[in-house]
């Protein structure tokens, strides 16, 4: 099938057939597509969408242009996890540890950033001589021997994703289910995973900005993973303040550390405990959730998360002194702080533009190949509901090209509302769709 015919059809609103699909994903592969008409057929899609078998068609197409992970030969069931992507979101640096540390094996292949959000591999790259492109057998060894692994897609896991991940995050076509969807599952149906537990972010920060949008989401994740027999479950998680207090690739590593010693932000561990719990229930290492949820918490109090942190970055080849020396990561040379401009409360911190603003300093891409500084970012000493004084910091931008300053100094001040009166505290988690079900905490969803 010509291209151009296939990139008409969904122009038009028509729904493409499997054999289109598998055309598409197949010269996305081998490069008979060029990146022109790739874009044009993913603008396409965003325009005027994919219904459900369209969807699944693309995901299983995708997940099979390239090898799947057997992973039969390690002992228990192996869960994985994802988040389809926020600003300051750092939760699988910690649970993929974390989970493992509770008897979990927990295999991940992660993504670099995409549009405002941060991406794993940027943050875990921060840590000196951190390698993410291992090889399949040195990742099943990780995995057999350590119990997680975090790396990128190599040239054989889900090529036609590796390629098309690329092109959405520089041609506008981030923001729609079926990409999201099929570029999520391709990934964790090739990874070897038995079980999934996906973070669905919405708010603000997130590529799924309303409730209807992020269950839409969750529940089509859910469907494609029970269909392939990948027991999955996605929560719904609240994404309009960044996650956390610190945005950027070592900022993030900093902070996850700190979190495994016990000093981390109630939002992020609040999170993670919850996530934390449903993998280890799938994992058939608690028998409860109460139980699960102890042993997650025990895992933190104890340091035995931390030191299976440890065991990750030396099987990754990093500098594992970074974990009692954080000071080893990569630091910006320069320091910008954003104050408040009256006395009262932080009503409001918008996190797609504190995301922008992280970008525009450095800490992402503009477009595709773009180099990432890896010392960028922003730290937020204050959130909404902390009060303020006129004058005090609420964002410290570090960075190191003077020439990007402005633009992100005028995206962080835009990101910051202060008022007279604290904003009643919002749930972070929001809902929970699973193979048997839904569950809303948060009426509206």
């Amino acid at each position: 099938m010509r291209a151009v015919d296939i990139i008409r059809a969904k122009r038009d609103g028509d729904a493409l057939s499997r054999e289109a699909i598998e055309a598409f994903v197949t010269g996305v592969t081998d490069g008979s597509w060029p990146d022109y008409q790739a874009s044009a057929l993913l603008m396409a899609i965003v325009l005027k969408g994919m219904n459900a078998v369209e969807t699944a068609w693309l995901t299983d197409a995708m997940a099979r242009s390239g090898d799947r992970v057997d992973l039969s030969h390690i002992p228990g069931i192996k869960v994985g996890k994802h988040s389809t992507g926020g600003v300051g979101d750092k939760v699988s640096i910690v649970l993929a540890p974390l989970a493992a540390s509770c008897g979990v094996v927990v295999p991940k292949i992660s993504g670099r950033g995409l549009g405002h959000t941060g991406g794993t591999l940027d943050k875990l790259e921060s840590i000196p001589g951190f390698r993410v492109a291992l090889s399949l057998d040195e990742y099943k060894k990780m995995l057999a021997e350590v119990g997680c692994c975090l790396i990128g897609q190599t040239a054989t896991i889900a090529p036609a994703d590796k390629t098309l991940y690329a092109l959405r995050d520089v041609t506008g076509t981030i923001e729609s289910l079926p990409l999201i969807a099929s570029s999520v599952m391709s990934k964790k149906l090739a990874e070897g995973s038995d079980a999934l537990v996906l973070d669905v972010k919405c708010g603000r920060g997130a590529f799924m900005q309303r409730p209807p949008e992020a269950r839409a989401l969750a529940r089509a994740l859910v469907s494609i993973g029970t269909a392939a027999g990948v027991r999955t479950e996605a929560f719904i998680t609240r994404m309009d303040v960044p996650l956390g207090r610190a945005v950027g690739n070592a900022l993030e590593i900093a902070e996850c550390i700190d979190l495994l010693k016990g000093e981390g932000p109630a939002d992020l561990t609040e999170v993670i405990v919850r996530l934390g719990t449903r993998m280890v229930r799938l994992a058939e290492q608690a028998a409860s959730d109460d139980q699960a949820t102890a042993k997650v918490r025990h895992a933190l109090a104890s340091g035995a998360a931390l030191a299976k942190l440890r065991e990750m970055i030396a099987g990754q080849g990093g500098d594992v002194s970074v974990v009692d020396d954080p000071s080893r990561l990569p630091s910006a040379s320069l320091t910008r702080m954003i104050t408040a401009p009256r006395a009262g409360f932080v009503t409001a911190l918008d996190a797609l533009l504190v995301g922008r603003a992280a970008v525009a300093l450095g800490a992402g891409r503009d477009k595709k190949g773009d180099a990432v500084d890896l010392s960028a970012g922003i730290l937020l000493p204050k959130k909404p509901g902390d009060a303020v004084k006129s004058g005090e910091p609420v964002m410290e931008l570090r960075y190191n090209d003077p020439a990007r300053l402005d633009a992100a100094v005028a995206l962080a001040t835009q990101a910051m509302v202060v008022g007279d009166l604290a904003p009643a505290p919002q749930p972070l988690v929001l809902g929970w769709v699973h193979d048997s079900g839904e569950t809303m905490f948060v009426a509206g969803m």
